[in-house]
């Protein structure tokens, strides 16, 4: 039997025990790509249809955020954020969630924070993207954080090729340059360069070679509309409703 043919046997092995738990420790990773999709879909509809409490450890985000009706995220030992699946994606607690949640990952930038009244907005590296006067409202602690440099996360899907982007705000659009597309038939992956300073997710995998300089790749998913080529500076546009703000020192999540 090959690797992942064993590690089907032994998963069934101990699910015809009928235990009062199930104790799991990433029993896919010898699976391809394809048979992996199915068997976490299995096992999930054994889960549902046994009832049974189940403990699935795994490095893999896509599996935690389909299979999982609560993710624990662990860093070194340590337990981060315990939550459903949606709310970590959306309400991440500090720096290394919002960075581990979501394929590809967000988009992390130091940028200096200006809030005056009901406007305000971020300076990222040499370019500024406005806040609304409700993200303000939604999150009041930001004000206290004027004139300071933060944290600042955008997820890929919340960057949008302004040619072909609906919101024509010309003051939430950055300049950037198209290092790398990959076509995706119902998507376009884009890699940019754009002039900011990354931030250390704190994620031992990230490249350290781009971490820090004075140019950040970004990655941001475009309709297949678009038309932006290799080497091409374009503008993009941020929705910045969605941004994630963090404080610079402790990482944490700037919230109330």
């Amino acid at each position: 039997l090959s690797g992942g043919q064993r590690q089907r046997v032994a998963m069934g092995r101990a699910i015809v025990r009928q235990p009062a738990a199930f104790l799991m420790d990433e029993p896919l990773s010898n699976l391809d790509a394809k048979l992996r999709v199915q068997m976490r879909a299995e096992i999930a509809r054994l889960q549902r249809d046994l009832g049974v409490t189940t403990f699935y450890v795994t490095h893999d985000q896509v599996e935690a955020m389909t299979m999982g009706d609560r993710v624990a995220v662990i860093k070194d030992g340590y337990l981060q954020q315990v939550d459903a699946p949606q709310n970590l994606y959306e309400s991440p607690t500090n720096v290394f969630v919002a960075a581990f949640i979501g394929s590809p990952s967000m988009n992390l930038y130091d940028a200096a924070l200006t809030a005056d009244g009901d406007s305000g907005g971020v300076e990222i590296g040499s370019q500024r993207v406005a806040l609304s006067p409700e993200t303000l409202t939604k999150r009041p602690a930001l004000r206290s954080y004027s004139g300071q440099h933060i944290v600042v996360g955008i997820r890929p899907e919340d960057i949008e090729d302004a040619a072909t982007a609906a919101d024509d705000s010309t003051d939430r659009r950055l300049r950037a340059t198209v290092k790398l597309v990959e076509a995706l038939g119902s998507e376009l992956m884009i890699h940019l360069a754009i002039d900011a300073k990354t931030v250390n997710s704190g994620d031992p995998d990230a490249p350290e070679e781009l971490l820090g300089e004075g140019v950040a790749n970004a990655v941001a998913r475009f309709s297949p509309r678009s038309r932006v080529g290799i080497d091409e500076n374009i503008e993009i546009a941020v929705a910045a409703e969605n941004m994630h703000f963090f404080d610079s020192q402790t990482h944490d999540a700037i919230w109330s």
